[in-house]
């Protein structure tokens, strides 16, 4: 029996990017010096070790230890069964002591870039390469303090550190933001504070995309994937943080943002802090199927990430299956696919897509993604 099938136009650009880029040369270059997630850590019993792979099943998880980091991230909260208030928490904790391939690492991807060696860039390589090194610590249970009221516990993390749980919140007025912080020993660092953001059911939400759309990454090309994100001060495209800043002041001001990108995620605090610096607050939703490899960085921008969007955005919206969408992404990814796709799922929920068409930036194949004909494709049986 024989058996076919027909692959997305998305994953045909993707493959054609990643052959005419080399972007498997540059990831099997980079392989050698990447952390190995299945080794166990110094820190990891083997009970814990054992235990880690149920979850947030796990009965018996781990505490966090005063040399430990922990990262809480931003969210959203939304009424869930019964009208209550829930919101999904995302934690990770990892060791303090890094792996030490750090300075190999620096040198790798330095060389890669064209620096030269021993230069200044090399200590911003080093300081933002960091969360690509720190050992994982799967199992791990974090407490939160819920607005200076309620304690939570998040967790247990799975094998790759990272916790993600529903829970329920106290109530709030819409448009609400609630600040929370990490019980945890003294001595821990890391993100130890998270906003939430209160949403009713009904009213306008963004869906936004991150790299190409709203920061300048070069999706296309390995080399400018490594410099934007280990080398170069992170920065805005032209004209969007006065676009979103436009849009926050015409949508009513519990609208929630949420920022979609295909990134891993060791970027979380790099992210927060670009997001912060121009862009109004939101929810960062980013990937964690490449953790803790330098490599994987480059696959998770270029591999799966129609796939992988259109699940994000069936997540939220289970979330608020009530709000009117804007999404908002470019044509250097599966962006104009993905959207069309949700568009399909949820043809009453997405009200307007905006797509930026990538002209500005030395992409491999840009015209042929900039093609009428891969609009139409991407949007077909959606209303123009």
């Amino acid at each position: 029996m024989s058996f076919s099938f027909r692959r997305s136009t998305s994953s045909l650009l993707e493959e054609q990017t990643r052959k005419k880029g080399k972007f498997s040369d540059t990831e099997s270059s980079l392989a050698s010096v990447s952390t190995n997630q299945a080794r166990v850590s110094r820190k990891e019993h083997k009970l814990t070790h054992l235990l880690s792979y149920l979850g947030s099943n796990n009965p018996l998880p781990a505490s966090i230890a005063a040399d430990d980091i922990v990262w809480l991230m931003d969210n959203v909260a939304f009424r869930g069964r019964g009208g209550q208030w829930e919101a999904e928490f995302v934690a990770a904790a990892f060791d303090e002591k890094a792996s030490g391939k750090v300075l190999d690492i620096v040198s790798d991807i330095a060389g890669k870039v064209g620096l030269a060696k021993g230069g200044e860039e090399e200590k911003t390589i080093e300081r933002r390469i960091s969360p690509f090194v720190m050992e994982i610590l799967p199992g791990r249970q974090i407490k939160v303090d819920f607005n200076g009221s309620t304690p939570l516990k998040l967790g247990p993390g799975g094998r790759n550190g990272i916790s993600s749980n529903i829970k329920r919140v106290p109530k709030a007025v819409a448009g609400a933001t609630v600040k929370s912080t990490a019980d945890v020993p003294s001595g821990v660092t890391g993100v130890l504070e998270m906003k939430t953001v209160y949403a009713e059911p009904e009213g306008w939400a963004v869906i936004s995309d991150v790299d190409d759309t709203i920061k300048i990454t070069q999706t296309s090309d390995p080399v400018g994937i490594l410099k934007s994100t280990f080398v170069s001060e992170p920065t805005p495209v032209p004209g969007m943080p006065e676009l979103y800043s436009r849009l926050r002041q015409l949508l009513d001001p519990s609208a929630p943002f949420f920022y979609l990108s295909a990134s891993p995620y060791n970027l979380y605090p790099f992210l927060r802090e670009f997001r912060d610096a121009y862009y109004p607050h939101g929810q960062l939703i980013l990937r964690d199927s490449s953790w803790m490899t330098i490599s994987g960085l480059l696959s998770s921008l270029t591999l799966g990430t129609e796939k992988y969007k259109v699940d994000r955005i069936k997540k939220i919206q289970q979330w608020l299956p009530r709000r009117k969408m804007i999404c908002i992404g470019d044509s250097t990814q599966s962006d104009p696919e993905a959207y069309g796709a949700a568009c399909r799922l949820f043809p009453q929920w997405i009200k307007l897509v905006l797509i930026r068409k990538v002209t500005d930036v030395a992409a491999v194949g840009i015209e042929e993604k900039n093609e009428p004909s891969r609009f139409d494709k991407a949007f077909e049986g959606v209303p123009r």
